[in-house]
């Protein structure tokens, strides 16, 4: 007997001690639960790969025991959270070792870690990637917070190449910071600091540059890259190109560079502010022409909260923090907008949110995919439904986004987590399960 049966209109996946045991069409056998999904999307539970959980230290702005409730709500049941908001950041073993500790008992998803690449002694990244990060997050521009330093050309360079060494990936932050800092210096000197002059103090070719020479690095030391919250089809561009050549490149874009553009930003305001910006809408039809075309790896949410005290500057755009929430906007928007829209087939939703993510940072055979010997994580979205987001849907700290009173085609409406469900028609279900899980 399973433990659980999945029945959906094409194939059935059966669960037995919290991994997929058997997938066929009209599974033969009883379970102790059946879930009729024959009217309903079934997918791989989300992996996304670019979170901001803050724990421990800025719990505040957003903790594992929130952020996590809000990914399960959206469908993902694995996140990979990034080293630079928790207080320490993610730099070394003993703060690898806090953060674990404040996700333990509380995440309602799984969850893996990055450790920071910033200016400092080497050895730290030995000692992360012993821990179990699955990579080193290094920012080309300031972060936005003291804890975390940019790293200079040489902190890169060398980061790198022992990251090379180590058998683990960079992941980098791409703008310029010589032509982000000086535009917005000048555009505060000279008190332009609405919503448009940020925009514009931040040009897509200081995400270009970037790209550029960090893929440059990547080629000369041998380093598998991969380059975060690209906004622009251009910078997809350039990461396919270098790919065609042989160098190890992948990159990521967000839903909210695919839903939202730079007109939604000024009308939307500081909620809208991220980095890189939103772009004008021609930039965001390039960027979905890439992800159609297959250029584009994976779709991450960058989910990247704080309190709203901290986005309300009185129309100061460049004193906002810079950071948008969408842990539980992710499959949604992006069946929405992709399948919906665009005609995305469910199989590259699939791939662009779970199975290649999963892939790419080390956590295959267990996530990403719904075959037998992985994790039963499940998800089933239902088609039918149109859902307009509201602020009390919303399940992370502050509830203060961009998405709010977006309409899209077609609700998550049950995750399961190992085989468990975690979620199901709007509510929580039991008690955490998450673990901290290594590559």
């Amino acid at each position: 007997m399973y433990d659980l049966i999945v029945r959906s209109s094409a194939w059935d996946v059966a669960v037995a001690d919290g991994v997929i045991a058997a997938v066929g069409s009209e599974l033969e056998g009883s379970a102790r639960e059946e879930v009729d999904a024959r009217e309903l999307v079934v997918l791989p539970g989300a992996v996304d790969a670019h979170v901001h959980l803050n724990d421990p230290g800025r719990a505040d702005w957003e903790g594992f025991a929130t952020g996590t409730t809000a990914l399960a709500a959206g469908g993902t049941t694995t996140a990979i959270d990034m080293p630079l908001n928790a207080i320490p950041p993610t730099l070394d073993a003993a703060s690898f070792a806090a953060k674990a500790e404040a996700a333990r008992g509380v995440a309602r998803v799984d969850v893996a870690l990055w450790g920071g690449l910033t200016p400092g002694p080497l050895d730290r990244l030995d000692e992360l990637a012993a821990c179990g990060v699955v990579g080193f997050k290094a920012f080309m521009s300031a972060s936005g917070v003291e804890e975390f330093e940019a790293a200079d050309d040489v902190t890169l360079l060398e980061g790198m190449a022992r990251a090379a060494a180590l058998g683990l990936p960079v992941a980098v932050h791409a703008e310029s910071d010589a032509i982000t800092s000086t535009l917005a210096a000048r555009a505060v000197a000279e008190g332009r600091t609405a919503m448009a002059d940020y925009l514009a103090s931040r040009p897509v070719v200081a995400e270009l540059e970037a790209i550029a020479r960090a893929i440059l690095f990547a080629e000369e030391t041998g380093c598998a890259l991969h380059v975060v919250h690209v906004s622009t089809g251009r910078g997809v561009a350039l990461v396919a190109a270098a790919r065609a050549r042989g160098v190890n490149v992948s990159c990521e874009t967000c839903p909210h560079y695919l839903v939202f553009d730079a007109d939604d930003a000024v009308a939307i305001g500081t909620a809208a502010k991220c980095a890189p910006p939103l772009r004008p809408r021609g930039v965001v039809e390039e960027l979905w022409a890439r992800v159609l075309a297959g250029d584009v790896d994976l779709i991450a949410t960058d989910h990247s909260p704080s309190p709203a005290a901290l986005k309300e500057t009185g129309g100061d755009a460049f004193a906002a923090w810079g950071g948008i929430p969408g842990a539980q906007t992710l499959l949604s928007s992006m069946y929405s907008e992709g399948v919906v829209a665009r005609g995305l087939s469910l199989e590259r939703l699939a791939l662009l949110t779970a199975a290649w993510p999963a892939a790419r940072f080390g956590l295959t055979p267990s996530k990403g995919t719904l075959t037998i010997g992985a994790d039963a994580d499940i998800v089933l979205l239902d088609p039918r439904a149109d859902w307009t987001v509201t602020v009390d849907d919303l399940l992370d700290r502050h509830k203060l986004s961009p998405f709010a009173d977006r309409t899209f085609h077609g609700r998550v409406v049950r995750t399961i987590l190992r085989g468990q469900t975690v979620f199901v028609d709007g509510a929580l279900v039991g008690e955490p399960i998450g673990r901290v899980i290594r590559p």
